[in-house]
């Protein structure tokens, strides 16, 4: 039976499946989809439905404001948001592109131990009541530095728009009128003559100080703020604070972000960015006291389709206690949040060792992935914007012989040579299901992390090859990317020092 002819609910919703012992070897099932996208939202789905009040929090009233735990916008791919002028392949290569740019830039970033984004002027760099409420994540295949998007309410009265999730970076920005240069966004370009909540941040003041690259208006005496990304798309503007408005109407004020009157790169359709990193200009940072130095979220299936079944695998960025899950749920894994001395704005975790097939891999050592404090080289950091995992050269190396032994005793068939950054390829043309080998992440502190099958055997094609979702890196730095974090609760618990996988989390 071809894949085509599947049910269309059970295409893409492929959920964790009970392990197979076969030989000493540990498979488990991968429902084989070939590449897809789903249609473009509609103006009147639900993900685009808002209310509103005028609850607002500030710093001062943070500890006693009564306001709703948690808000929640459903999830949809990056071709959700346009029709698209790719197709699948192409779009999914273009993905891969900006993947190896953006690992590049954050590689030469950690190597020189320097802030990303160098510019005409130069700035400096700061090492330094709670609620929760929460906000949608819209994957974003094709959407510059980050890839995936959140929608959300700016300046009063809120004008909401799509913002690029990335927890990867760390200032908030947004395009903004009059634009001498912006590239095309699917809302309103943002006035800030028309909110009455909008200031702009003095040269002189300690936000502009803690901005990588920074300058004066000397005729305004207003902050100027610049970042660049790896991709080579650009922002520069005005720094100024704002009221951030989130899905049920919980309202964030002062919260500091670039008014961008010169952007250009890759951000289609997006209004600007959200930055979930740790440096001092993040939105977790700067909003901390508020939600308790926790958020939350979940990436549902870059390709999620429209139907019932898969409707019900929504998910959300939630900021605050709530997320958290109270019940201890099963196979959740916790570990330490790791801090690199050299650079703040990354999630650092450390990976003691992986497995494949229930066994561990024999060529994976703790010390090519351990994080060297002294000179912020090395270790393993989880980031939203990076698609691709990369683990070290040799790491990655011992990974994929033990996957392909495993897939080879399974019958699986190799594909004669990769695909972009993919080395390790098979073609599943005309199969519907297919047992492949499991792939386990070890953590400090002992917790595991098994992922799903679709986590790392993933179409690149509508022919049916489907490609090992892994990568080397010479760099030294590994990172966790998105495609293997799909369909986990992925917490960061700045208060409790650690971060969390959940699984069907979202």
């Amino acid at each position: 039976m071809a894949a085509a002819a599947q049910p269309p609910n059970i295409a893409l919703f492929i959920l964790f499946l009970p392990t197979i012992l076969v030989a000493g070897m540990e498979y488990q099932s991968l429902v084989v989809t070939p590449l897809q996208i789903r249609p473009a939202l509609r103006p009147h789905d639900d993900l685009l439905s808002w209310t509103s009040n005028v609850e607002t929090l500030t710093r001062e009233d943070a500890a006693t404001a009564e306001t709703k735990t948690s808000l929640r916008i459903d999830l949809a791919h990056r071709d959700s948001l346009l029709s698209g002028n790719h197709t699948p392949e192409q779009a999914f290569q273009l993905r891969l592109d900006r993947d190896v740019a953006r690992v590049s830039k954050i590689e030469e970033t950690l190597a020189s131990a320097a802030p990303i984004g160098p510019g005409p002027v130069s700035g400096n760099r700061s090492r330094r009541g709670r609620r929760s409420f929460s906000s949608a994540v819209v994957s974003g295949l094709a959407q510059g530095s980050g890839e995936y998007f959140t929608r959300i309410g700016i300046g009063t009265p809120a004008r909401y728009a799509y913002m690029v999730l990335d927890t990867g970076s760390d200032v908030v920005w947004l395009q903004c009128a009059p634009c001498r240069r912006c590239y095309t966004q699917s809302d309103p370009i943002f006035d800030p003559h028309l909110s009455s909540s909008f200031a702009v941040v003095p040269c002189g003041a300690d936000l502009c100080h803690r901005l990588d690259v920074a300058g004066c208006d000397t005729r305004r005496l207003s902050c100027l703020y610049q970042v660049s990304y790896g991709d080579g798309s650009l922002t520069t503007g005005e720094f100024a604070t704002e009221t951030l408005t989130f899905r049920g109407g919980v309202r964030v004020a002062r919260i500091a972000l670039g008014c961008g009157h010169d952007n250009e790169g890759l951000f289609v359709a997006a209004a600007g960015l959200l930055g979930l990193g740790r440096g001092s200009l993040s939105f977790p940072t700067q909003a901390g006291r508020r939600f308790n130095r926790r958020f939350s979220y979940c990436l549902v299936d870059r390709t999620s389709s429209t139907s019932a079944a898969s409707t019900a695998r929504t998910s959300s960025v939630v900021f605050g206690d709530a997320a958290i899950p109270r019940a201890k749920l099963p196979l959740t894994a916790f570990t330490p949040m790791l801090r690199n001395p050299k650079m703040d704005t990354f999630y650092y975790v450390e990976v003691t060792g992986l497995s494949v097939g229930g066994t561990k891999v024999a060529g994976v050592t703790e010390s090519e992935l351990r994080l060297d404090p002294a000179t912020g080289r090395g270790g393993v950091i989880v980031d939203s914007g990076t698609s691709v995992t990369r683990l070290a050269r040799s790491a990655y190396a011992a990974l994929r012989d033990a996957f392909k032994a495993g897939a080879t005793e399974s019958g699986l068939k190799l594909s004669t040579g990769g695909f972009s950054l993919f080395d390790t390829c098979y073609d599943l043309a005309g199969k519907t299901e297919v047992k492949v080998p499991t792939v386990v992440l070890h953590l400090s502190g002992g917790s595991d992390v098994s992922l799903p099958a679709e986590n790392y055997l993933i179409p690149v094609d509508t022919r049916g090859t489907f490609c090992f979702a892994f990568a080397g890196t010479d760099s030294g730095v590994s990172i966790i990317g998105n495609i293997q974090q799909q369909g986990f609760r992925v917490v960061f618990d700045g208060a409790g020092g650690r971060v969390g996988f959940i699984p069907r989390g979202c």
